[in-house]
């Protein structure tokens, strides 16, 4: 099998993360995974993608009999289905991309998914107060209502990372091969920055 290049970017909500890998995918020529995995999941799954969006990222159990979109699954349309099956398909198909091509992906566990490959593992922060500034700029909303969401995305990002990888180690320095502040180097300044440590250009 080729060696790829593969990337996984945990990140804080509002440090930029998607768009860090976003300037990245530009600069090194490799497709961004994103909400892009949950259309994927769907697809490899015979699942309607509304399922995957609605447990995206956050722990919940979902009844789905009003959801499917094919019979695959025919049997469980009555009797649910949890998020550790979700999390199994949508694993499935981050392997599936991981191992056919360089990817970046965002989120979603993917560097404990890929724990057995060769990948860049890195996370993404940034000081709440310019986490803050960035999500009430992108967002237009006050700045108390901005860390309210922060904190809550934040939690919500922690217990699914924690759960499905059966640890404590979301934003963990040491969970990681580089874990990065954008508010020092900015958007393109971070990318940069990932670029060289991973002698990738």
């Amino acid at each position: 099998m080729d060696k790829h290049v593969i990337i996984n970017i945990g990140r804080q909500f509002g440090s930029g993360g998607k768009s860090v890998a976003e300037v990245l995918g530009r600069r090194l020529g490799i497709p961004v995974y994103d909400n892009e995995l949950l259309t994927k999941a769907a697809e490899q799954s015979g699942l309607n993608p509304d399922l995957f969006r609605r447990s995206d990222e956050h722990k919940s159990v979902l009844g789905i009999g009003s959801v499917f979109s094919s019979n695959r699954f025919g049997g469980f349309t009555q009797s649910g289905i949890t998020d550790s099956a979700l999390f199994q398909i949508q694993s499935d198909a981050i392997r599936s991309i991981a191992e056919k091509e360089d990817a970046i992906f965002v989120g979603r566990a993917s560097d404990y998914v890929l724990r057995d490959m060769d990948c860049l593992d890195v996370f993404i922060c940034a000081p709440l107060e310019a986490r803050v500034a960035r999500v009430s700029e992108r967002l237009g909303i006050a700045a108390e209502e901005a860390s309210k969401m922060i904190l809550k995305k934040d939690k919500g990002r922690k217990e699914y990372y924690d759960f499905f990888t059966f640890g404590d180690h979301w934003g963990q320095a040491s969970n990681y091969d580089l874990c990065i502040d954008s508010s020092i180097h900015g958007i393109e300044g971070t990318a940069d920055f990932i670029i060289a440590f991973g002698k990738l250009l």
